[in-house]
């Protein structure tokens, strides 16, 4: 899973004034490796100006669409969004790693569920995913959308999304709130915080049973979100977050497993990938663990290095850690033993991660 493949572009699609859809040829010998669920990313690698760059998007396509394919919204000075946007052709190659992460639940024919998405902006893209596969695999189940954006014009796969809701008329209930075009309807127009998300569920949602909430956007806008939810009655267990871009600054260590510091300057760290073993020393105030095994050759997975995307997800197998940042994982992913490898530093003599779990 941590190997990259050379994928063929087969489509750009300009999807916005600001964003591009980017689909890949798969070869008949990678079809199985770039099965995927609704909700996963991809992340892709490139060569621009000298320097490797790699960078994590959401797929946006459903899972019986046959297609796989990314959504790229360019952003200011973003070296890797400016060439997708600008530069990338039909034709040119990409290293891509298969598809990760787990924003989604499972699903059942069988069930009779309501789901509640929160999305805003570029947020939108896994959202779309777990929408489409969701009301075609649930022939029974609802989803309700609220969708967060300055205007229409700037209102991400708005088209799209109009085409899910005229195929699933009565299972799909999109609300759309502008922060700088007026709408009719009072409540639908400023951002979603709390206040919004407190006056739309007292008025149109039964919180309480609801399947699952997925909430994709900024830091600010999922807290809130979260919050309200649980606030209404909604199990923390059944509100799903996935973020696009934060600030990591200032955040304090994180205890993910174990307790207790050793006060030793190095630490014997190893690192189980791809069916190998790698162990090495390394300072306990330094470099994360991440930094420290790519530097001694292990070729461990990653992608933002700013514990959101959990690209460098692995478990703890022996030893303790700290996390110095996670946007990643839920409470109950920590406590069994699952780390962002990008945000760790050893605590105790020994550590074996393994990335292959």
């Amino acid at each position: 899973m941590s190997r990259f493949h050379t994928l063929t572009v087969q489509d750009v699609r300009q999807e916005s004034r600001d964003a591009v859809s980017i689909a890949f040829a798969i070869p008949d010998e990678l079809k199985d490796t770039f099965r995927f669920t609704q909700g996963q990313y991809l992340t892709l690698r490139r060569e621009i100006d000298g320097e490797e760059i790699r960078r994590s998007y959401s797929i946006c396509t459903g899972t019986l669409d046959n297609e796989i394919r990314v959504a790229v919204k360019q952003v200011p000075e973003g070296r890797f969004s400016t060439f997708a946007n600008q530069s990338l052709s039909v034709g040119d190659t990409l290293e891509v790693m298969p598809p990760q992460g787990r924003f989604f639940t499972s699903l059942n024919p069988e069930r009779q569920g309501h789901y509640l998405a929160v999305a805003a902006g570029s947020g939108i893209t896994p959202i779309l995913s777990i929408i489409a596969t969701t009301l075609e695999v649930e022939p029974r189940s609802r989803f309700t959308l609220l969708y967060g954006n300055r205007s229409t014009a700037g209102t991400l796969f708005r088209d799209r999304l109009q085409g899910l809701k005229d195929r699933y008329l009565e299972r799909l209930n999109l609300v759309y709130i502008f922060s700088r075009e007026e709408q009719e309807v009072a409540l639908y127009n400023g951002r979603i915080d709390a206040d919004k998300c407190h006056a739309l569920f007292d008025r149109w949602l039964d919180v309480k049973g609801l399947e699952a909430a997925f909430l994709c956007g900024p830091l600010e806008m999922t807290e809130q979100a979260s919050e309200a939810l649980k606030a209404h009655g909604l199990a923390s267990e059944r509100i799903h977050r996935e973020l696009f871009g934060t600030a990591t600054a200032g955040n304090k260590p994180r205890q993910a497993t174990g307790v207790g510091q050793v006060d030793v300057d190095q630490a014997r760290v190893e690192v189980m990938i791809d069916g190998r073993r790698l162990a090495f020393e390394m300072p306990r105030d330094g470099e994360s663990i991440l930094e420290a095994g790519n530097a001694h050759g292990a070729e461990l997975p990653f992608s933002c290095q700013a514990g959101v995307c959990s690209t460098c997800l692995a478990k703890v197998e022996e030893g303790e850690v700290e996390m110095y940042a996670n946007y990643a994982l839920e409470d109950y992913e920590i406590e069994a033993g699952l780390v962002l490898s990008c945000q760790c530093r050893p605590v105790s003599d020994t550590v074996i991660l393994n990335f292959d779990h």
